[in-house]
């Protein structure tokens, strides 16, 4: 395996040329090696096929090297290796040096097919059921506080609990760390009744201490997390007992509630503080179905919690291995969508007629909104009914110059995005340019995003996840464009989502929603790009899916029925 590294780093160094002249001395250098290990190395290339060498003799001359295999090829080799001795973070390594080659991912594809879904083997007369599922987004931290992605919310989903949870196909609400509650006439007050023996995974019986500890940490936080609002407004939060805790509320709110079905509100232990938090985002302990045993950039591994007070799950290992084929570049393209060829994956595109599909009611939603805060041109009402104009494929507006805006030549707008909605960008600043606009795309990290680059650019690309938390999140998403909206529309806004927020209805709060979704498209604030369904496909071995409040497949339900077992040691 090691030849390999040393192919590719020549080819690396060397390759840009049909032929090189160079000595074993410069090799040896670049290999970090002795010219005697150098000459050995270049004869085992040589004997491989691998290049041409032309030696020649004598002080001062120079050799011929040549390159006869191609690095994809010596890549795949090398992470066949990996694979074969099951050293998935090399192989993934190989995926990630080489994630633009369409030769590698084409040599990839029945390895994928092998490698991911379910597998199962005895062990001590034991079953061992395994499923290796992979995700494109790289997990960073599955600290509720921290985590920002949704695969990171996908994972922690599985390793904490929340005092209550929502079912997998209605509004309602369900008992899950607490097994009741209740609240007073002024819906200030509220007061949680938790389970008996409730098991953090290192063994520590849960409290109503360790629910206080969860919500004070999130409410001294200064970082702006999602939901943040919701849970700044609680006023104080008291363990009456070691099982009943009572939260006071700045005021009455109806998602209150709903919030604390989401990953953001999951209950962490109080002795985290003893771990850093740092060390608890990739080691971290909930009461879930699920305990993380390994987490590093490559793969994340879920070992199932046996005392898990709702019941075991019947998978026994999940593995959850980062395949970066999505980069920045290419990340939105339909086209990383076509190798999904696995057992369990959102967004199968290509998955052909042996799959079963199932639909849960997830969409995500594309858009950008318009900063009018901003002293350009698109505080001008004109320019962006124009703008909107031509991206609607508006055929008058398109034959209309673009209206005055006190900018002579093309109007300059800037868009802000993050990575994974770079091309989603690209892309529309290239329509954009086609009617007289130029257009600077900005592409900062979701903590960058959060913070000015917003109100320095004029359109903010980013989508919405329409999950069973959509109200949750529109409530957000209408909060964070309040804040670059003129102050007319920001007033109609706020006194729109405070109404919202006293509704118990959800049907209600439904509808002071989509007002509010009606006025920003009416005044050219917001433009919807694209809505579409999460899909899943899956085996139609696979038993018992189901799906959490945000469309993911729940791991702690699914299991597969019996087939021809490995044992433990088999070839």
């Amino acid at each position: 395996m090691k030849l390999h590294q040393h192919f590719l780093q020549l080819h690396s160094r060397f390759g840009s040329v049909d032929s090189v002249e160079t000595t074993l001395e410069e090799i040896g250098k670049l290999l970090d090696c002795t010219p005697r290990n150098a000459t050995n190395i270049i004869r085992s290339m040589s004997g491989d096929g691998w290049i041409s060498w032309e030696a020649s003799r004598g002080r001062g001359r120079r050799s011929k090297l040549s390159f006869i295999a191609q690095p994809e090829e010596i890549a795949v080799q090398s992470m066949l290796q990996a694979i074969n001795r099951k050293d998935i973070t090399r192989a993934i390594d190989q995926i990630r040096i080489h994630k633009q080659s369409s030769t590698l991912q084409e040599h990839l594809q029945g390895w994928l097919l092998s490698y991911f879904g379910h597998h199962a083997e005895t062990s001590s007369d034991r079953q061992i059921d395994t499923l290796r599922l992979p995700i494109r987004q790289p997990l960073h931290t599955i600290d509720p506080l921290y985590m920002n992605l949704l695969a990171e919310s996908f994972v922690a989903s599985h390793v904490f609990d929340g005092l209550v949870r929502r079912t997998d196909e209605s509004d309602e609400i369900l008992p899950s760390i607490a097994h009741a509650w209740e609240t007073d006439d002024t819906r200030t007050q509220w007061t949680f009744f938790l389970r008996k023996e409730v098991l953090f995974h290192h063994g520590k019986v849960l409290t109503a201490e360790d629910v206080v500890y969860t919500f004070e940490r999130l409410i001294r936080s200064s970082r702006r997390t999602l939901y943040s609002l919701i849970y700044k407004q609680i006023k104080a939060v008291r363990a009456l007992n070691p099982t009943t805790v009572t939260f006071e509320l700045e005021e009455p709110n109806e998602l209150f509630l709903p919030f604390l079905c989401t990953s953001r509100a999951a209950i962490v232990p109080k002795d985290l503080n003893q771990m850093g938090s740092l060390r608890f985002g990739t080691a971290p302990l909930g009461t879930g179905p699920f305990k993380i045993s390994e987490m590093n950039e490559g793969i994340c591994v879920l070992e199932v919690f046996a005392p898990y007070f709702q019941g075991r799950a019947h998978l026994d290992r999940v593995e959850i291995v980062h395949v970066p084929w999505a980069t920045e570049e290419t990340g939105a393209n339909a086209n990383a969508d076509q190798l999904s060829p696995f057992h369990v994956i959102h967004n199968p595109s290509a998955a052909d007629g042996t799959r079963s599909h199932i639909h849960s009611d997830t969409t995500v939603r594309k858009f950008f909104t318009c900063n009018t805060q901003k002293a350009g041109p698109l505080s001008d009402p004109t320019v962006r009914a124009h703008l909107f104009g031509c991206l609607q494929g508006d055929r008058e507006t398109i034959k209309t110059d673009i209206p005055a805006s006190g900018h002579t030549g093309a109007i300059p707008i800037q868009i802000a995005t993050i990575p994974p909605y770079k091309p989603d960008a690209d892309a529309l600043a290239r329509r954009l340019e086609e009617h007289g606009y130029s257009c600077t795309v900005v592409s900062v990290s979701p903590e960058e995003f959060k913070g000015d680059v917003r109100l320095a650019s004029d359109l903010i690309l980013f989508s919405l996840f329409r999950d069973q938390d959509r109200q949750l999140r529109l409530f957000d998403l209408y909060l964070t464009i309040a804040e670059h909206v003129d102050s007319h529309m920001r007033i109609d806004i706020e006194q729109t989502l405070q109404r919202v927020a006293r509704e118990s209805d959800p049907a209600a709060r439904a509808g002071h929603l989509d007002k509010i979704e009606r006025l920003l498209v009416r005044e050219h604030q917001l433009y919807i790009l694209s809505e579409k369904p999460l899909p899943t496909a899956y085996l139609p071995s696979v038993r018992g899916v189901t799906f959490n409040s945000q469309g993911w497949v729940n791991l702690r339900t699914i299991w597969f029925p019996p087939i021809a077992i490995k044992r433990s040691g088999d070839s």
